[in-house]
């Protein structure tokens, strides 16, 4: 079995997604007719744009699922899922890997999701941060104590947690969690405080986006992040959507993929890795994993 997961924000690099264009026809259509859809050269910004240009989350979104969809496409007749998972916007991404919604639609969701969470970002500077090394409880008890607007957001796999709030009450929770023993406390380079009480003002207009995309039934189901468990309903699967913008994102998914699963393939924005292992070996292959995600973080915060 193949299950394909694929990146959400914050995993953006200027080049992403050039190598494609250049040695694709199929590629450079795709971001020919997303520059036509979206009304302004996101491939410019992607082949050549700065951090902070790639930072801005009405760019980032659309950029993060070009790039994987394309690739996916690009992978042709080898790529052949039986079951996607995606975390957070890769979500959205997965739906167009599996055919439940088509790359045009999938993109314009994108654009208007990011839209919304632009507009909820700008009402109060916020952002996130990973921790390193760390018991979940007390990252959470930290959070309830820290100043201001700062929850647990992201849960990603033990050891590995994403706090999401107000700029400020990010650094005070980021001191506090190394004094309590984390090993890296980690500001990330996206735009806001994704999955946080902050995109709340964002969820009437993406609840009427997702509601207004259609979306068919799925080659293979979707392992989501709200509710962690295979879906293949249509209808199950807008309800679950609408509510992954808000809500806490869960490692149980994940679980539940490496529990399924013969054969791996972790998509992320660089590249995809394909590796066929058995269920005694798969926490290893997922700490490998793991410790090259904590080296990018490092270049990137350099």
């Amino acid at each position: 079995m193949n299950a394909y997961i694929f990146p959400g924000q914050g995993a953006q690099f200027t080049g992403m997604g050039l190598n494609l264009y250049e040695k694709s026809s199929k590629a450079k259509e795709l971001f020919h007719q997303a520059n036509e859809l979206l009304g302004f050269d996101i491939t410019k910004i992607m082949f050549e744009g700065t951090v902070e240009a790639l930072k801005e989350t009405k760019v980032t979104q659309p950029a993060i699922f070009l790039h994987s969809t394309i690739l996916a496409e690009v992978l042709g007749e080898s790529f052949q899922p039986d079951m996607v998972a995606g975390h957070s916007l890769g979500e959205i991404s997965a739906l167009v890997a599996n055919k439940t919604l088509s790359f045009k639609d999938g993109l314009l969701l994108v654009s208007k999701r990011a839209q919304a969470m632009q507009k909820a970002c700008e009402v109060t500077p916020s952002t996130m941060a990973a921790v390193l090394s760390l018991e979940d409880a007390v990252v959470e008890k930290i959070c309830t104590e820290t100043p201001g607007i700062v929850v647990a957001a992201n849960y990603n796999c033990p050891g590995q947690l994403v706090i999401s709030g107000e700029v400020n009450a990010i650094h005070l929770a980021c001191e506090a969690m190394k004094e309590a023993g984390a090993r890296r406390a980690l500001v990330l380079p996206v735009g806001g405080a994704f999955h946080s009480p902050l995109m709340e003002p964002a969820r009437e207009e993406l609840a009427a986006a997702i509601e207004n995309t259609p979306f068919t039934n799925p080659a293979c189901p979707i392992y989501q992040n709200v509710s962690t468990t295979a879906v293949i309903d249509p209808s199950e699967i807008k309800k679950n959507l609408a509510e992954n913008k808000i809500s806490q994102m869960k490692e149980a998914a994940i679980k539940e993929i490496k529990d399924a699963s013969i054969k791996i393939a972790v998509d992320s924005v660089k590249k995809i890795i394909t590796t066929s292992v058995d269920k005694s070996k798969l926490d290893a292959v997922f700490q490998k994993n793991l410790d090259e995600t904590k080296e990018e973080l490092k270049k990137i915060n350099s």
